[in-house]
Protein backbone atom coordinates (compact mmCIF):
# COMPACT_ATOMS: atom_id res chain seq x y z
CA UNK A 1 0.00 0.00 0.00
CA UNK A 2 3.14 2.49 0.66
CA UNK A 3 4.60 1.31 -2.33
CA UNK A 4 1.73 2.21 -4.53
CA UNK A 5 0.72 5.92 -2.77
CA UNK A 6 5.24 6.47 -2.73
CA UNK A 7 4.86 5.85 -6.96
CA UNK A 8 2.19 7.83 -7.25
CA UNK A 9 3.90 11.12 -5.44
CA UNK A 10 6.73 10.51 -7.66
CA UNK A 11 5.06 11.25 -10.88
CA UNK A 12 5.99 14.86 -11.53
CA UNK A 13 4.46 16.78 -14.77
CA UNK A 14 7.86 17.27 -17.13
CA UNK A 15 9.86 16.03 -13.58
CA UNK A 16 9.29 19.22 -11.82
CA UNK A 17 5.61 20.06 -10.73
CA UNK A 18 3.29 17.36 -8.79
CA UNK A 19 -0.31 17.15 -9.09
CA UNK A 20 -1.01 16.16 -5.45
CA UNK A 21 -3.09 19.20 -3.13
CA UNK A 22 -4.50 20.91 -6.05
CA UNK A 23 -8.23 21.12 -5.89
CA UNK A 24 -10.58 22.15 -7.95
CA UNK A 25 -12.95 24.53 -6.12
CA UNK A 26 -16.28 25.10 -8.59
CA UNK A 27 -18.22 21.92 -7.78
CA UNK A 28 -19.86 21.71 -11.08
CA UNK A 29 -16.02 21.61 -12.36
CA UNK A 30 -14.46 18.74 -11.03
CA UNK A 31 -16.01 15.63 -12.95
CA UNK A 32 -14.11 17.20 -15.49
CA UNK A 33 -11.14 18.34 -14.77
CA UNK A 34 -8.65 15.87 -14.90
CA UNK A 35 -5.83 16.32 -12.28
CA UNK A 36 -4.22 12.53 -13.07
CA UNK A 37 -0.81 12.48 -12.15
CA UNK A 38 1.62 11.99 -15.41
CA UNK A 39 5.07 13.16 -16.62
CA UNK A 40 4.59 13.76 -20.35
CA UNK A 41 0.82 15.12 -21.27
CA UNK A 42 0.48 12.83 -23.92
CA UNK A 43 -2.48 10.20 -24.43
CA UNK A 44 -2.16 9.47 -28.15
CA UNK A 45 -5.58 10.59 -28.86
CA UNK A 46 -7.34 7.51 -27.55
CA UNK A 47 -10.01 9.50 -26.19
CA UNK A 48 -11.25 10.61 -29.61
CA UNK A 49 -13.83 7.99 -30.79
CA UNK A 50 -15.91 8.15 -27.55
CA UNK A 51 -18.55 10.37 -26.14
CA UNK A 52 -17.48 12.58 -23.05
CA UNK A 53 -14.21 10.64 -23.05
CA UNK A 54 -12.78 13.94 -23.02
CA UNK A 55 -13.58 14.65 -19.46
CA UNK A 56 -11.14 11.89 -18.52
CA UNK A 57 -8.17 13.54 -20.71
CA UNK A 58 -5.42 15.50 -18.25
CA UNK A 59 -6.32 19.47 -17.81
CA UNK A 60 -2.64 20.10 -19.31
CA UNK A 61 -3.38 18.26 -21.94
CA UNK A 62 -6.20 19.98 -23.02
CA UNK A 63 -4.76 22.84 -22.67
CA UNK A 64 -1.61 21.95 -24.98
CA UNK A 65 -4.36 20.77 -27.50
CA UNK A 66 -5.86 24.02 -27.67
CA UNK A 67 -2.53 25.69 -29.54
CA UNK A 68 -2.75 22.88 -31.98
CA UNK A 69 -5.27 25.33 -34.09
CA UNK A 70 -4.98 25.91 -37.86
CA UNK A 71 -1.32 28.21 -38.47
CA UNK A 72 1.80 27.90 -37.20
CA UNK A 73 1.46 25.06 -35.12
CA UNK A 74 -1.13 23.04 -36.28
CA UNK A 75 -0.86 19.43 -35.49
CA UNK A 76 2.99 19.83 -33.70
CA UNK A 77 2.03 18.54 -30.65
CA UNK A 78 5.85 18.65 -30.04
CA UNK A 79 6.38 22.50 -30.25
CA UNK A 80 2.69 23.15 -28.49
CA UNK A 81 4.00 20.80 -25.39
CA UNK A 82 7.42 22.42 -25.50
CA UNK A 83 5.69 26.31 -25.50
CA UNK A 84 3.70 25.14 -22.50
CA UNK A 85 6.55 23.81 -20.68
CA UNK A 86 8.64 27.08 -21.05
CA UNK A 87 5.58 28.93 -19.90
CA UNK A 88 5.04 26.88 -16.91
CA UNK A 89 8.98 27.94 -15.78
CA UNK A 90 8.27 31.41 -15.97
CA UNK A 91 4.81 30.92 -14.18
CA UNK A 92 6.98 29.22 -11.57
CA UNK A 93 9.50 32.68 -11.44
CA UNK A 94 7.31 35.08 -11.58
CA UNK A 95 4.60 33.22 -8.97
CA UNK A 96 6.88 30.86 -7.34
CA UNK A 97 3.45 28.92 -7.32
CA UNK A 98 2.52 25.54 -9.22
CA UNK A 99 1.65 26.34 -12.47
CA UNK A 100 -0.82 23.25 -12.74
CA UNK A 101 -2.49 24.96 -9.97
CA UNK A 102 -2.49 28.26 -11.45
CA UNK A 103 -4.18 26.63 -14.88
CA UNK A 104 -6.76 25.40 -12.99
CA UNK A 105 -7.72 28.41 -11.13
CA UNK A 106 -7.61 29.90 -14.66
CA UNK A 107 -9.72 27.43 -15.99
CA UNK A 108 -11.97 28.04 -13.36
CA UNK A 109 -12.11 31.78 -13.65
CA UNK A 110 -12.85 31.87 -17.02
CA UNK A 111 -15.75 29.10 -17.72
CA UNK A 112 -18.92 31.14 -17.99
CA UNK A 113 -22.14 30.14 -16.68
CA UNK A 114 -24.46 31.18 -18.79
CA UNK A 115 -24.97 31.04 -22.59
CA UNK A 116 -27.61 32.52 -24.96
CA UNK A 117 -29.21 30.48 -27.43
CA UNK A 118 -31.96 31.29 -30.42
CA UNK A 119 -35.21 30.46 -30.17
CA UNK A 120 -37.76 31.51 -33.43
CA UNK A 121 -41.54 32.24 -33.24
CA UNK A 122 -42.85 32.53 -36.53
CA UNK A 123 -40.25 34.22 -38.42
CA UNK A 124 -39.42 36.02 -35.38
CA UNK A 125 -35.73 35.42 -33.57
CA UNK A 126 -35.44 35.68 -29.49
CA UNK A 127 -32.34 35.22 -27.27
CA UNK A 128 -32.94 33.25 -24.07
CA UNK A 129 -30.63 32.78 -21.56
CA UNK A 130 -29.67 28.99 -20.65
CA UNK A 131 -27.05 27.47 -17.95
CA UNK A 132 -23.83 26.20 -19.83
CA UNK A 133 -22.86 22.77 -19.51
CA UNK A 134 -19.85 21.66 -16.86
CA UNK A 135 -17.91 20.09 -20.44
CA UNK A 136 -18.73 22.88 -22.33
CA UNK A 137 -18.00 25.14 -19.66
CA UNK A 138 -14.32 23.71 -19.74
CA UNK A 139 -14.18 23.75 -23.67
CA UNK A 140 -14.98 27.39 -23.86
CA UNK A 141 -12.36 28.35 -20.94
CA UNK A 142 -9.47 26.38 -22.81
CA UNK A 143 -10.33 28.16 -26.14
CA UNK A 144 -10.64 31.65 -24.71
CA UNK A 145 -7.18 31.27 -23.02
CA UNK A 146 -5.68 29.78 -25.65
CA UNK A 147 -6.86 31.95 -28.63
CA UNK A 148 -6.38 35.13 -26.34
CA UNK A 149 -2.55 34.04 -25.27
CA UNK A 150 -1.94 33.74 -29.21
CA UNK A 151 -3.83 36.72 -30.41
CA UNK A 152 -1.43 38.90 -28.01
CA UNK A 153 1.22 37.20 -29.31
CA UNK A 154 0.77 38.08 -33.09
CA UNK A 155 1.79 41.11 -33.20
CA UNK A 156 3.73 41.22 -30.31
CA UNK A 157 8.10 41.54 -29.80
CA UNK A 158 7.30 39.18 -27.02
CA UNK A 159 7.21 35.48 -27.29
CA UNK A 160 4.14 33.08 -27.36
CA UNK A 161 5.40 31.03 -23.97
CA UNK A 162 5.37 34.75 -22.23
CA UNK A 163 2.22 35.58 -23.64
CA UNK A 164 0.74 32.44 -22.28
CA UNK A 165 2.42 32.74 -18.74
CA UNK A 166 0.83 36.26 -18.69
CA UNK A 167 -2.47 35.41 -19.76
CA UNK A 168 -2.78 32.65 -17.24
CA UNK A 169 -1.65 34.43 -14.46
CA UNK A 170 -3.84 37.26 -14.91
CA UNK A 171 -7.23 34.44 -15.42
CA UNK A 172 -6.37 33.06 -12.35
CA UNK A 173 -6.01 36.52 -10.56
CA UNK A 174 -9.43 37.03 -11.89
CA UNK A 175 -8.33 40.07 -13.71
CA UNK A 176 -9.84 41.68 -16.27
CA UNK A 177 -7.05 42.14 -18.82
CA UNK A 178 -6.93 38.58 -19.49
CA UNK A 179 -8.50 37.46 -22.98
CA UNK A 180 -10.26 34.36 -21.02
CA UNK A 181 -12.59 36.29 -18.52
CA UNK A 182 -13.49 39.65 -20.57
CA UNK A 183 -14.71 37.06 -22.87
CA UNK A 184 -16.55 35.37 -19.97
CA UNK A 185 -18.04 38.54 -18.32
CA UNK A 186 -18.95 39.41 -22.03
CA UNK A 187 -20.93 36.04 -22.60
CA UNK A 188 -22.28 36.29 -19.18
CA UNK A 189 -23.30 39.99 -19.61
CA UNK A 190 -24.94 38.92 -22.93
CA UNK A 191 -27.12 36.20 -21.75
CA UNK A 192 -28.12 38.42 -18.16
CA UNK A 193 -29.92 40.88 -20.63
CA UNK A 194 -31.57 38.28 -22.35
CA UNK A 195 -33.08 36.48 -19.42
Amino acid sequence: MTRVSKAKQDILLFQKWTFNEISVKDPGLQRYINLTPMTLPHSMGRHEHQRFRKARVNIVERFINGFMRPGKNSGKKARATNMVKHAFEIINIRTGKNPVEILVQAVENSAPAEDTTRLSYGGVVYHLSVDIAPQRRIDLSLRNLTEGARKIAANNPRSLPETIADELILAANNDIKSAGVAKRNEIERIAQSSR
